[in-house]
């Protein structure tokens, strides 16, 4: 594969959408927008419409001309730029995850889009829009084949830390997503939030083209309706809202299927748009649980894969879900068989009960300011507001209940709330820091916090624990103390 190669034609017109997409404010304000100023005559708007469509296509073609790929001398060499050329050299020890997709435009053409991924960044290192797919699995094949024979790179080291891998692992496991499960998944998941913020966000670039004033001209009238017929037409509009949302989650995770061999885990889900990540075992930091308010009760969770990986481009890389939904008594027998370095019960140490007051007394602190605005600017409605003290207390409660954390082996487990009980889970030879710090209220009750952070795509993800008695700190801390030095503020 030594030869250059140019991606597929297509790629120009993803370049063309990909422009168009980064402009789409300013071309909209040129296009949709008419001119306000009445001396400019009607030939102008036509002619700078046509000389951006223009300028649009030149760019995205000699950026598909000047584009080409080869595999030579044990490194993926790309060769891009229209007015700059630029060269990027990836040797294949630094590869470390393989991202395979195909959109609606790749689908109809029979095409991949293919993401190479080193050590973790802004962007993807190497990014093929639109080539065959049999090209695409022969790229992976061939890196994995040439990263597999160099088994003694000083790079690769850390596979080492991980004993008990090749012995432990089968030849290959896999999880399935169901479709009744993905419904259930949808539907909890707290979408309908995300699309109507994204509804919101999306009228609001347009509010001065919507003519919301003649919409709403009998406004008056229509309160008249009575407040009846308006509460059923907004349960309607949140109906229809909470459809769309678990419809588009339900598209997005169709055939959502998880297979492990030796050295990777290969993801691959979605219906419209296809996709597929390949994600090096040894480069895993760790396993983070998370279960909301409704999935809990019901003892379900959803697990994500925290590796040294993902760009910021792509924010679904820097958390890859590894099961959408499970049952929470089938993850230690999943985690075995996918991931048995990582393999628990789960069961957690609660921190001590005097730390409940403290928990309670925070929450209902933060909302003592939201309730004496609303008493003082909406009188008397305001005074329903004492109603969210109740609400404070439970969740308060919610997080004492929740928080807790574990040592098993070389594993450090941490558990918390904010709105969702997240449970990470963390190797020891992983673990970048840990920091254990209390304050003078936390001393006063001879308690602490505890953190700990691990790589998580381009930056870190911490697990903290409030309010753990001081001796179960230094517990966490001597555990951890062999291996690094740890970030003490006493």
């Amino acid at each position: 594969m030594s030869e250059p190669k140019r991606l597929h034609p297509i790629a120009v017109l993803l370049n063309i959408i990909k422009s168009i997409k980064e402009l789409v404010i300013p071309f909209l304000l040129v296009i949709v927008i008419p001119g306000k100023n009445e001396g400019i005559p009607g030939w102008i708007q036509p002619l700078v419409i046509s000389v951006i469509i223009l300028f649009l296509i030149v760019i995205a073609f000699l950026q598909w001309f000047r584009f080409t790929y080869r595999i030579e001398e044990g490194e993926f060499r790309i060769e891009s730029g229209v007015f700059v050329r630029k060269k990027r050299y990836i040797k294949f020890d630094r590869i470390h995850s393989i991202d395979i997709s195909e959109g609606i435009i790749q689908r109809i053409f029979r095409l991949v889009k293919v993401n190479i991924e080193t050590a973790g960044g802004s962007q993807a290192d190497a990014v093929l829009s639109a080539i065959r797919k049999s090209d695409a699995q022969r790229i992976n094949a061939f890196i994995s084949e040439e990263k597999n024979k160099n088994t003694n790179n000083p790079l690769d080291k850390d596979k080492d830390e991980v004993a008990g891998y090749e012995d432990a692992a089968k030849p290959a496991s896999v999880f399935k997503q169901t479709l009744p499960q993905l419904f259930v998944m949808a539907a909890t998941s707290g979408a309908v939030g995300v699309f109507l913020s994204g509804g919101i966000a999306f009228i609001s670039q347009f509010d001065e083209m919507i003519p919301f004033e003649r919409i709403f001209k009998d406004y008056e009238d229509f309160i008249g309706m009575g407040t009846i017929i308006l509460s059923v037409l907004g349960l309607v509009a949140l109906l229809v809202v909470y459809v769309l949302a678990t419809l588009s989650m339900v598209i997005k995770y169709a055939s959502f299927t998880v297979i492990k061999t030796d050295d990777e885990i290969v993801i691959s889900r979605g219906l419209l748009e296809k996709r597929q990540l390949t994600i090096p075992i040894h480069k895993i930091q760790g396993i983070r649980i998370m279960e909301n308010f409704v999935r809990k009760p019901l003892g379900l969770a959803t697990v994500y894969l925290e590796y040294a990986g993902g760009s910021m481009e792509d924010k679904e890389s820097l958390s890859i879900m590894l099961f959408p939904l499970i049952k929470k008594v089938q993850l230690p027998e999943k985690i075995l068989e996918i991931l048995p370095v990582f393999q628990t019960t789960t069961e957690m140490k609660p921190i001590p009960k005097h730390a409940l007051s403290r928990y309670v007394f925070r929450k209902v602190l933060y909302i003592i300011p939201i309730i004496g605005a609303l008493v003082w600017f909406v009188r008397p409605w305001g005074l329903l507001s004492f109603l969210i003290v109740p609400l404070a207390i439970f969740w308060g409660y919610m997080q004492y209940r929740d928080a807790g954390w574990s040592i098993e082996g070389n594993l450090l487990l941490l558990s918390s709330r904010f709105f969702s009980k997240q449970t990470l889970i963390m190797q020891r030879s992983r673990i970048q820091s840990i920091t254990y710090k209390k304050s003078w209220f936390q001393n006063r009750k001879e308690l602490a916090t505890i953190s700990a952070s691990i790589k998580s795509g381009v930056t870190s993800r911490v697990g903290m624990v409030v309010d753990v008695e001081e001796k179960d700190c230094l517990i966490i801390k001597s555990w951890y103390l062999p291996k690094k030095a740890v970030d003490s503020n006493d």
